[in-house]
């Protein structure tokens, strides 16, 4: 119970210190993910613009970077942004959308990469072909293979570039250099809902802002997605009353919801 303590104390950390967080995001995903911070308590920004992105990353407490509608344009501003938070000390999260998919969206992850995500967060498809240790099939934002086919690969990008990996699944997976931990929450109908694994990079973003460990602040977050994720779906009559009640739980959520249906083995 002491780790479950641990979490429960991050998420209501949370809550209390209500992190800016700075997200150079997709199209597809903003207002699902703004409104998801929202319920869990931090504060987000959307900002890409290039005449601002600089000034951005040094007022907020943490940076996301999700590449899934990506662009010339923003590409730019990404690699502004991550150089920026590296200067600064800032963390920042990674989320490596379609990674494989197409050689530009390899090249910007490449360039990416340099400037030392704290978090990278993805399926197990986009981890594998992130890390380049063998070929990899990506079906869009859709993994192809099961979060634990990834953990070697994980292990590679985390030792190459000092960061905490988590690979998003029926099982999340979060490996840092020393310590593995594996959520057994969430549902499958989470998988109707497009952009929850952004939703997650976001959390994880937030959490950073607010939790020196970096690993246990993935793991926070990444808890308090699967949990709400799994009451939400108890109410809902399919995806589009999970999202609605997805955010409630995000907002709402017990200390005694989330010690009854946590599922998280450190290893």
């Amino acid at each position: 119970m002491a780790m479950e303590k641990t979490l429960w104390k991050h998420i209501q950390s949370l809550k209390d210190h209500a992190p800016l967080v700075h997200n150079i995001s997709n199209y597809v995903v903003m207002n699902n993910t703004a409104n998801a911070l929202l319920a869990a308590g931090a504060s987000p920004v959307m900002a890409h613009a290039q005449s601002e992105v600089r000034e951005m990353v040094q007022i907020a407490s943490s940076l996301v970077i999700n590449i899934g509608t990506l662009d010339e344009y923003w590409h730019q501003s990404m690699l502004t942004a991550a150089e920026t938070a590296q200067t600064l000390g800032k963390a920042w999260v990674l989320d490596p959308v379609g990674a494989g998919a197409t050689p530009y969206r390899n090249t910007v992850l490449q360039e990416l990469l340099q400037f030392r995500p704290t978090v990278i967060r993805g399926n197990a498809s986009e981890i594998a072909a992130l890390a380049n240790t063998h070929q990899s099939s990506t079906k869009g934002v859709d993994s192809t293979v099961e979060s634990h086919t990834a953990i070697e690969d994980a292990h590679v990008l985390s030792k190459a570039y000092q960061a905490v990996v988590c690979i998003s699944g029926a099982t999340d997976i979060i490996i840092d250099e020393q310590r593995t931990f594996y959520i057994s929450n969430g549902h499958p109908l989470m998988g109707k809902v497009t952009g929850l694994g952004c939703t997650a990079s976001a959390l994880v973003a937030a959490m950073l802002g607010v939790v020196e460990d970096k690993t246990e602040a993935t793991v926070a977050a990444m808890a308090l997605l699967g949990v709400a994720g799994e009451l939400a779906e108890q109410q809902s009559k399919g995806p589009g009353s999970l999202q609605v009640n997805l955010l409630d739980k995000l907002y709402s959520m017990t200390d005694n919801e989330f010690y009854a249906y946590i599922k998280c083995t450190p290893q």
